[in-house]
């Protein structure tokens, strides 16, 4: 067999969040695999119980087992849907894992929280070289809403891909560099097969503007007030963090942080000696006894999460901070979408306690970390790659960015979605198969598959409550006491004002007393009746049918 270079996304394709890219070189059936990022998306009330999903790398598993190999993990840059699920799915193939130092300390602390000390991370700098197997990899420094994000030049004896991770392009960046467009020029006259490119802000005209406009305006905003200030956005934009820090010593504020991963993206930044001079904190207890208008609190909740440290300020039940009249909060990030309601709900308990409230749409407090359309412009015409692969959005994005670039007279547009693998080279980039793909539900620390029936037991749960009847019975199958019942979820009584856990436990009673004792030695056959006896008195009063549950023990 001939030796190829295929693309295969996993997640992120179709979807925003959850990113995983597979990269294979050498004959079908003995690739050797990098897999670019492994992120996480998060839960929603269709998952209860579930706070991180990923995506399903089932078929990478069953290729190694088929000879194949994975030569490593490659990250972007350190946000949770492209870092998140790293220490979760390591164990599985135990390779090495590269990433610069900011979002290397990232994964190392996740690795930590499960109890794994020394992780085999491989930490390089800014515009590195290197080689693994058949690729020649290089980084590539771009600008995005957090430290450190890179593009990938992915070359191979068969061609060169880019790959852009998460970017944007900011003119005058907070920290760090601004994006290298000289080595993205000259990868153009190597010659560029296709370019794998974000695609999250396609249907946005103009560009995303900068992080030091956003500064300015905080700044300003921020000395006008005359209370308490309180500033929420995304921990990981360090150059906001940053800018909000500046903003509040110009106007003698000190500034305190408020909800874990605020502490814990500080933390970071400090270890690897990103924080600028100057950069300084004081505790809430410290905090608490400065003047209104002599202190900032930055905190954690802009996406409404109900327990990050803003919505418990929200809901007056934070040991910390109280806000009242004559407070600020200041929202300096965007609604994700999904999370409206939550983040209303908060924005409303705010202003019910007579606290301002400043959002993107009042001043010019946030901006995006991904291209804009103009943005996506001076990108194809840096890199002049043959062919476009759009992949981080939902379908409708990828459409859009495909026809964008065929606008901008790329040759060649491959649309994917999660499971397509695509055959780079030899030849024109074109779809070849359709692998197995899914998701994968991260319940604390067991990973489950998405057909697990867990998530449909809870699902069942919350709909229609728990119903647990326990049965105690003899040597000679006689009832021991009456049977004892536990109700979850289940109303207190029906329309007519009869109280159901009576009911429910006279229901099984009198099953069980009905049934002959020779019946009552199997106790599958207790378990049916006791079910169909509550059950037939329950749904004409309820119309529901709840999870039943009947323990039987014996004498």
């Amino acid at each position: 067999m001939q030796d190829e270079l295929v693309f295969l996304p996993l997640g992120g394709s179709g979807e925003i969040g959850m990113n995983m890219n597979l990269f294979g070189y050498g004959p079908a059936d003995a690739r050797q695999w990098i897999m670019i990022d492994c992120g996480v998306t998060f839960g929603g009330d269709d998952t209860p119980g579930i706070d991180l999903i990923t995506a399903d790398h089932g078929y990478l598993l069953d290729d190694i087992d088929d000879g194949a190999e994975c030569l490593a993990i490659v990250l972007t840059h350190g946000h949770e849907d492209h870092i998140g699920a790293v220490a979760h799915l390591w164990p599985d193939f135990e390779c090495d894992i590269y990433a610069t130092p900011f979002t290397a300390e990232l994964v190392r602390r996740k690795f930590a929280d499960l109890g794994v000390m020394d992780p085999p991370i491989k930490i390089i700098q800014m515009g590195a070289r290197f080689t693994l197997g058949p690729f020649d990899l290089e980084y590539v420094t771009l600008t995005h809403s957090i430290p450190e994000p890179n593009a990938i030049i992915i070359r191979t004896p068969l061609g060169a891909v880019l790959h852009t991770g998460d970017w944007k392009i900011d003119p005058d960046p907070v920290l760090g560099e601004k994006t290298d467009n000289k080595t993205l020029t000259a990868l153009a006259q190597e010659g560029v097969m296709a370019m794998i490119c974000d695609s999250t802000n396609v249907f946005s005209e103009g560009r995303s503007g900068s992080e030091t406009e956003v500064a300015r305006t905080l700044s300003q905003v921020i000395s006008e007030q005359t209370g308490r200030v309180a500033v929420t956005t995304f921990a990981s934009n360090v150059s906001r963090l940053v800018s909000v820090c500046r903003a509040a010593k110009a106007v003698d504020r000190s500034v305190c942080l408020l909800g874990r991963s605020m502490l814990r993206m500080i933390e970071v930044a400090r270890s690897v000696d990103m924080l600028p001079k100057g950069i300084s904190f004081v505790e809430p207890g410290e905090a608490g006894y400065l003047p209104r208008d002599k202190v900032l609190y930055l905190c954690t909740g802009s996406q409404g999460e109900p327990r990050a440290a803003l919505s418990r300020i929200a809901r007056d039940d934070h040991p910390e901070l109280t806000l009242e009249e004559g407070d600020t909060v200041l929202f300096s990030s965007k609604m994700i979408p999904g999370n409206e309601r939550g983040i209303f709900d908060l924005i409303n308990s705010l202003t019910e306690q007579d606290v301002t409230v400043i959002t993107e749409a009042d001043a010019y407090i946030h901006v995006s970390g991904h291209p804009c359309r103009d943005e996506l412009r001076d990108m194809y015409g840096w890199v002049e790659p043959h062919t476009a692969i759009p992949v981080h959005g939902e379908a409708r994005h990828l459409r859009e960015h495909a026809a964008l670039a065929s606008e901008l007279g790329v040759a060649h547009t491959v649309v994917p979605k999660n499971g397509d693998l695509i055959r780079l080279a030899p030849g024109t980039p074109e779809r070849i198969d359709e692998v197995p793909s899914g998701r994968i539900y991260i319940d604390g620390r067991i990973l489950l598959p998405q057909g697990d029936g867990v998530i449909g037991a809870r699902r069942r749960l919350g709909q229609e409550g728990l119903i647990v009847v326990a049965v105690a019975l003899d040597e000679q199958n006689r009832l021991v006491g009456a049977p004892r019942t536990l109700v979850r979820g289940v109303p207190q009584e029906d329309n007519d004002g009869e109280e159901l856990a009576p009911m429910i436990e006279n229901a099984a009673e009198e099953a069980l007393e009905a049934l002959p004792r020779p019946k009552r030695s199997g106790d599958r056959e207790i378990e049916m009746i006791v079910r169909r006896a509550i059950r037939s008195q329950l749904y004409p009063r309820w119309g529901k049918r709840s999870d039943i549950a009947v323990l039987v023990t014996r004498g």
